[in-house]
């Protein structure tokens, strides 16, 4: 290879590398070199731009000069007003956020001839190692940028709202500066009347609970030239990415949504009412906080008196039974300001979904309703011993027992105990053959404890009824009654052994058989042993175990009542 072989190929090697690397201005003028540039870049600085940077500043043989690094604080200045050297107030236009580059500024540029007293010789050439950490101009606005709003938005914030909200705080930069999210507790505050740096007021309007956005804040509606005298620096641009958990008035009154109404509703609920019903209670975000079907078990409440909080007292006015309601209810009538201590927080709007199971009043009596049949020769009345098919439920629906499960009626002696007190009331002067619609409170029927397993507590009863045979009961107090004369030889004819006393065989038999030619009449409904024993032991005057003579009287004799 000859000598000027090689000479050519050193110069394209040479030619090359001053391509890749020549200045994009001439060699007198200033040199960026870009040593990072970010993936996004929002803004880059012009002329009229206040920034902030950080920066080292060195002689081309890399001793150091300065360094913003070294006082702790960034440079903040206006470009492009003269503030600067004049290489600087250049270089600095195009910078981005994030972004850092090798400036080279010629004397020319910098500090001449002149230099700058002991720390910058004449004609230096100076390199400036730069970090573009924040941009904004006086005409900036507050930013917003929603990255999520939910399908469904009621009600935006507006002016003296309350609000409860998450957030990230960073400078422009990404330094976090603050989180809610790291407390674990939302920021809770009045909007628009000064409680937040005016930039933050101006953001958080017209958001949705639910919807998250960015908002940025130029410095003169944040904190200003001073910052927080902590983590945020002086006349630094704040990001703040936030997302709404509540939102109320202080003027806001509790909010109804029906979302299912029986047709008909023969009654609605008023003050004073007993009331059970189902719900799941949320924060207005969605957060669960609890519900009454994780228990199995409704909530059973006095309505109207101050049992429940003031806007669940309010929004289970006029309601009908099986009725499907959202209540959305403000704090001041819900917890306050603050909550409940565990799952709900301070200044929280709560929403239930109610379903009203059932509700009575004390005062209420057995609703009957029903149609009697054309033919009712007899009606029934105390004692009677009648004989009926039932379907009990709920008011819901929910099904508790059928006489269809065993296959027969239920049989019962009216005014005996034998059944819940309303049943006794909806049975009395029925028809055999009547059908009846019976609706029992539950102070007429199971009461407060229910039936285990069976018949919740406080519940409303209903049975569909029918009638269908029935047996004429006694006079109240007898258990025997005689169908004509009675013998005046009773005694005698009961005292089989003539030994002058009734043993129970001797009078059980004697009685029965009565009945049996058509005699005497027992109380229908009971076992007759159990009559019997009844009747002989009011006999047994002095309960030695027989019955003498003088012991013996009939029951027209007593002046309290026995069984003869």
């Amino acid at each position: 290879m000859t000598r000027l072989t090689v000479q050519m190929i050193f110069l394209a090697v040479l030619v090359t590398f001053v391509a890749c690397n020549a200045p994009p201005v001439p060699l007198d003028d200033i040199v960026i070199e870009k040593t990072f540039t970010p993936e996004r870049c929002d803004r880059m600085v012009k002329p009229g731009d206040f920034v902030r940077y950080h920066y080292i500043g060195t002689f081309p043989d890399g001793k150091k000069f300065d360094s913003s690094y070294d006082r702790g604080t960034t440079y903040n200045v206006l470009v492009g007003r003269k503030k600067l050297i004049a290489g600087m107030d250049k270089a600095l236009e195009g910078m981005c956020v994030n972004e850092r580059w090798t400036i080279k500024i010629p004397p020319q540029l910098a500090y001449g001839k002149s230099g700058y007293g002991d720390i910058i010789p004449a004609d230096s050439i100076l390199h400036f190692d730069v970090l573009m950490l924040d941009i904004w101009n006086s005409e900036d606005k507050v930013q917003t940028q929603t990255y999520y709003k939910p399908e469904i938005c009621n009600r935006t914030v507006e002016v003296s709202d309350y609000v409860r909200y998450h957030y990230n705080g960073t400078l422009l930069d990404g330094t976090l500066f603050d989180s809610s999210h790291t407390r674990m507790r939302t920021y809770d505050t009045y909007v628009g009347i000064g409680w937040l740096i005016a930039g933050m007021d101006q953001g958080l309007l017209g958001m949705c609970v639910g919807e998250k956005r960015i908002i940025t804040i130029p410095p003169f509606v944040g904190y200003g030239e001073n910052g927080d005298g902590s983590d945020i620096p002086g006349q630094a641009s704040l990001v703040f990415d936030v997302v709404l958990l509540d939102l109320h008035n202080p003027k806001d009154e509790i909010t109804v949504d029906v979302r299912t109404l029986p047709d008909p509703c023969p009654r609605k609920s008023k003050v004073g009412d007993f009331m059970r019903y189902h719900y799941n209670g949320t924060l207005l975000d969605g957060t669960f906080f609890d519900s009454s079907y994780s228990r199995n078990h409704t909530y059973d409440t006095y309505i109207g008196k101050g049992y429940v909080i003031a806007g669940m007292d309010q929004g289970l006015m006029d309601v009908c039974i099986g009725e499907r309601r959202r209540i959305t209810i403000p704090p001041h009538l819900g917890y306050g300001e603050e909550g409940t201590g565990t799952s709900i927080p301070g200044s929280a709007v709560l929403v239930f979904d109610i379903h009203i199971i059932d509700f009575h009043n004390p005062s209420d009596t057995v609703e009957i309703s029903g149609e009697k049949p054309e033919i009712c020769t007899y009606q029934a009345k105390q004692g009677d011993f009648v004989k009926y098919y039932y379907n009990a439920t709920l008011m819901d629906g929910t099904y508790i027992g059928s006489t269809s499960t065993f296959g027969k009626t239920y049989n019962v002696v009216l005014g005996a105990g034998q059944v819940v007190l309303g049943m006794e009331q909806g049975l009395l002067g029925m028809c055999v053959g009547e059908k009846r619609k019976l609706v029992i409170p539950p102070h007429l029927a199971y009461g407060e404890r229910g039936v285990d397993d069976e018949v919740p507590g406080s519940a409303v009863l209903v049975f569909d009824v029918e009638m269908v045979e029935m047996e004429e009961g006694l006079p109240e107090g007898y258990m025997f009654i005689w169908n004509g004369e009675v013998s005046p030889d009773l005694f005698s004819e009961m005292d089989k052994n003539k030994d002058k006393e009734v043993d129970r065989t001797e009078f059980s038999e004697y009685i029965l058989q009565q009945v049996e030619d058509g005699k005497g009449r027992l109380a229908p409904g009971f076992e007759q042993q159990r009559i019997m024993d009844n009747m002989y032991d009011n006999q047994d005057r002095n309960k030695d175990g027989k019955i003498t003579e003088t012991e013996f009287k009939l029951k027209a004799d007593e002046p309290v009542h026995d069984e003869l």
